[in-house]
């Protein structure tokens, strides 16, 4: 059994944390998620990469205290503008593993359509009780 509370597993906090809810989690293979948009304003489409980058860490790890980080990202389709109030399902699949860089597919839906799509890299990495996230190395 697995903790929904991405929070569990990430050091990010609102508002910088752009995953509402874990629905599934294969440690090491896949995680699915969503979050909803409540910004009353503005909310920039580059953002959707971040919510996929943090649960592509979050299957990354699998286990509270460990993930990724950003590292580097590609192929990256997202839409012009984001609805406010909008509800996404987002899906991160570990595509390769290279010791301490891990390659991820994501993907964004809204209301079951693709609206986003990139190919993440991520670096292990380990957030301690009391530690700032370290980087590779």
């Amino acid at each position: 059994m697995f903790n929904p509370d991405p929070s569990a597993y990430l050091p990010h906090r609102p508002p910088f944390l752009f995953i509402d809810t874990i629905l599934a989690l294969e440690p090491g293979v896949a995680a699915t998620g969503e979050f909803t948009v409540t910004a009353g304003g503005y909310f920039p489409p580059i953002l959707l990469v971040e919510a996929m980058a943090q649960l592509g860490g979050i299957a990354a790890g699998a286990q509270e205290g460990e993930g990724g980080v950003l590292a580097a990202f590609e192929r990256v389709v997202l839409p012009a503008e984001v609805r406010p109030k909008a509800r996404f399902s987002v899906y991160s699949r570990i595509v390769r593993n290279f010791g301490r860089l891990i390659q991820v597919e994501g993907e964004v839906r809204e209301d079951g359509k693709v609206i986003a799509s990139a190919i993440l890299t991520l670096g292990k990495s380990h957030f301690g009780k009391g530690r700032l996230p370290g980087f590779i190395g």
